[in-house]
């Protein structure tokens, strides 16, 4: 892993594998979906806007000619709409080789899902834990797969509330509630591989950060939405780290990739360490647990 400018030149021919992405009509996600096509992945767009995602998927068929390009629809906030998504999955598809939990919002007004998550916690945690656990039979049957979850280095001052992780009791904060789904990130990457350690047909669990870069996700806040514009990086840069978690076949199983810059926030994408806080095993056992229980999904 001594590669400090891998960039999309890097990346293997993806040709054979199918590469779930989510959240693939925007920002991260978008770029993702553009160039693993181009490497001749299949890959399928799991959206909640599926109009949104067939301009976006025309305008890359467009300009990648040959390009493999599926949608299916997936609101992570909706329970019901995930179990809906991974079953149809499981119906259509007989491999999965890579499964990026891509989506994500940020620094967003309060509000609860129908099933009574708090909305970024439900989003960039709860709903990625439900899918990927859902989906794990089909990675299993696939041979080298791999699952990239995608934190951030907000976690860095994430501190979790474990009695009261849906803020029914609490003043909310939205920065601090965005901070600890990417805690919550980490924590599940870090148990899941614990608990996949002794399975030999579990697949590659990675994870990524984009560093500082300029997507939408801002537009909740401001303040960060001029500062990106000032500061942040591009999106091909920010896409690089999910990208080299995803497809470089160095990478081992808890590695964590972003950008090798000042402060992680920017530059290509190199092995990175989480804080303190997010290498606490109790807490990701306690994250899991109450997952398990919040979501009903097993694995």
């Amino acid at each position: 892993m001594t590669n400090q400018s891998w960039d999309s030149r890097h990346i293997p021919d993806q040709k054979g594998k199918t590469i779930v992405i989510t959240g693939a009509s925007s920002g991260l996600g978008k770029e993702a979906t553009k160039v693993l096509a181009a490497k001749n992945a299949k890959v399928i767009m799991a959206v909640r806007n599926p109009n949104k995602a067939q301009a976006i998927a025309a305008q890359i068929i467009s300009e990648v000619k040959g390009a493999q390009i599926e949608i299916k629809v997936l609101d992570l906030t909706s329970l019901a709409s995930i179990q809906e998504f991974a079953d149809t999955l499981m119906k259509e598809v007989s491999i999965l080789d890579v499964l990026i939990n891509n989506a994500g919002i940020m620094m967003c007004p309060f509000s609860k899902t129908k099933d009574g998550l708090e909305i970024q916690m439900a989003t960039n945690h709860f709903g990625h834990f439900a899918l990927t656990g859902l989906l794990m039979p089909l990675l299993k049957r696939t041979k080298d797969s791999r699952i990239v979850v995608t934190s951030s280095i907000a976690h860095k001052t994430g501190n979790i509330n474990f009695e009261d992780i849906n803020w029914k009791s609490r003043k909310y904060d939205t920065n601090k509630a965005y901070c600890d789904s990417k805690l919550a990130n980490l924590y599940f990457m870090h148990e899941l591989v614990e608990r996949l350690k002794s399975d030999s047909e579990s697949p590659i669990v990675t994870c990524a950060h984009p560093g500082w870069t300029k997507t939408s996700l801002d537009r909740h806040s401001s303040i960060a939405s001029f500062l990106g514009n000032i500061v942040a990086q591009k999106v091909d840069m920010g896409t690089l780290p999910s990208l080299r978690a995803a497809t470089d076949m160095e990478a081992h199983t808890g590695d964590y990739f972003g950008p090798k810059g000042i402060l992680e926030m920017r530059g290509y994408p190199v092995l990175v360490s989480s804080n303190e806080m997010a290498n606490n095993k109790e807490n990701a056992k306690k994250l899991w647990a109450l997952s398990e229980e919040l979501t009903g999904v097993r694995y």
